[in-house]
């Protein structure tokens, strides 16, 4: 059961004010440990305390003069002189409540943007280190395949087949555009069934979203923050087409009080997804590592904070039992407190092993974000009937990255004739087809 929260939506869009004034330290800490300034912290208190005087002034020049509206019957009595003066003094309270709304309002805007802007706050067990290179690794699965002959990257091994066109790609649209033919495209949506039907089969409830979101959405996941210079956005950033399902899927429940019963909510989403500025300047820019469009299955998870760690565990199970069934290698590493994304409090990485690369990359993400989105998102739910609403927990996880997958398995699954075998499990989804060739 749902119930559509009352007063004003969307009012807690960041960290918990309360964190910042009680205990500033953790975030100043958790700044650090991004590699972020932590100045920003002092901004804060500094002009928190000035919006709440602000708001304490104007709190006393109201209840003035809802006292001398009590006395405008007695002034009556008193004669002209007594009610022209008590006129004017309401005038002049009136005014200065103006004034005073204008300076709070301001203030508290102030307050908010700075907030939006401090990313989650990472958590303890989370490695420190400035990037990618101080991520550990937590397990392997599967050997890497040993060929008799020098394996080849995805790129060369699409093109021979005639299943990947970046030249046409390019030509419809631009670099980082590709287009797959025949049993690529099969391939392609042959995964998107087979790993729907699975997460499907383990609880997930299947959602079809828009592609195009709005601004709040994008604000409500963090992910105006971090990709505000990579999404394409349309009517002059009023939508945007969508970089992650994630944005979708949490935002099922936004401005809304959910029962503790009714928690998890889980879901499972298959779209195209959409980044502007696909990584760093020349980096990937062959093959569909990086690409401007691209299609994931993804998977989020709404519940109580005690369930938090079991639901983050499951996602990331999940996203490995595909892996699995396909047969494919790969590594899960946690990332470092320099490396953890703008939402998240802690991450999983899953990397598949790329032979034609010797290297394993990212296939899938599987964020814990706590109560940071529910915050943004104003995601409540009751612990129990009549109890104060608590904000939910919020997580995410790639299950998994459609591109990615089909590049692992061309590069893993590739013979010495240049043909690629298909993984058992997809047989039955490329309609018996056993071999691409």
């Amino acid at each position: 059961m749902k119930v559509r929260a009352r007063g004003r939506a969307n009012t807690a869009r960041m960290l918990d004010k309360r964190l910042l004034r009680d205990d500033p330290d953790v975030v100043r800490r958790s700044l650090r440990r991004r590699g972020h300034d932590d100045a920003v912290v002092t901004t804060f208190l500094a002009l928190d305390e000035q919006w709440r005087a602000s708001a304490t002034a104007l709190d006393a020049l109201k209840a003035d003069r809802n006292r001398i509206s009590s006395q405008f019957a007695k002034a009556k009595e008193e004669g002209e002189a007594a009610l022209r003066a008590l006129r004017e003094h309401s005038t002049e309270l009136g005014r200065q409540i103006e004034a005073r709304e204008r300076e709070a309002a301001e203030l508290e805007q102030r307050v908010d943007e700075l907030l939006e802007g401090i990313p989650n706050i990472v958590s303890d067990d989370v490695p420190d280190g400035p990037d990618a290179s101080a991520n550990r690794e937590l397990r392997r699965s599967g050997d890497p395949p040993v060929f008799d002959f020098k394996p080849k990257p995805h790129w060369d091994i699409g093109e021979a087949l005639g299943i990947i066109d970046f030249e046409r790609g390019v030509r419809m649209a631009r670099a980082r555009f590709a287009v797959l033919v025949g049993d690529g495209a099969r391939l392609s949506r042959a995964l998107v069934d087979f790993f729907l039907d699975r997460d499907i089969a383990a609880g997930f409830v299947p959602v079809n979203p828009p592609i195009l979101v709005n601004r709040e959405s994008v604000k409500a996941t963090g992910h105006l923050s971090k990709f505000s210079d990579v999404m394409f956005s349309v009517e002059d950033g009023k939508l945007f087409l969508s970089p992650t399902a994630e944005v979708q899927l949490v935002n099922m429940h936004r401005d809304e009080i959910l029962e503790a019963e009714a928690l998890p909510k889980l879901y499972v989403a298959y779209t195209p997804c959409f980044r502007e500025e696909a990584g760093a300047a020349g980096k990937d820019t062959r093959g569909l590592i990086r690409q401007h469009q691209f299609e994931k299955v993804e998977l989020v998870g709404i519940c109580t904070p005690s369930d938090g760690p079991q639901i983050h565990e499951r996602i990331t199970t999940q996203a490995e039992s595909l892996l699995q069934a396909l047969e494919l290698p790969y590594r899960v590493v946690v990332l470092s407190s320099g490396d953890t994304g703008f939402a998240s409090q802690k991450t999983y990485d899953l990397e598949v092993w790329l032979p034609g690369q010797n290297a394993y990359r990212e296939i899938s993400s599987c964020s814990s974000c706590g109560d940071f989105q529910a915050r943004r998102a104003n995601i409540r739910y009751r612990p129990q009937a009549r109890a104060r609403p608590e904000f939910a927990f919020t997580l995410n996880g790639s299950g998994l990255a459609i591109g990615r997958t089909l590049v692992a398995i061309l590069e893993n699954y590739q013979q010495r004739d240049g043909s690629v075998s298909i993984p058992k499990a997809l047989v039955p989804y490329m309609g018996g087809t056993q071999r691409i060739e």
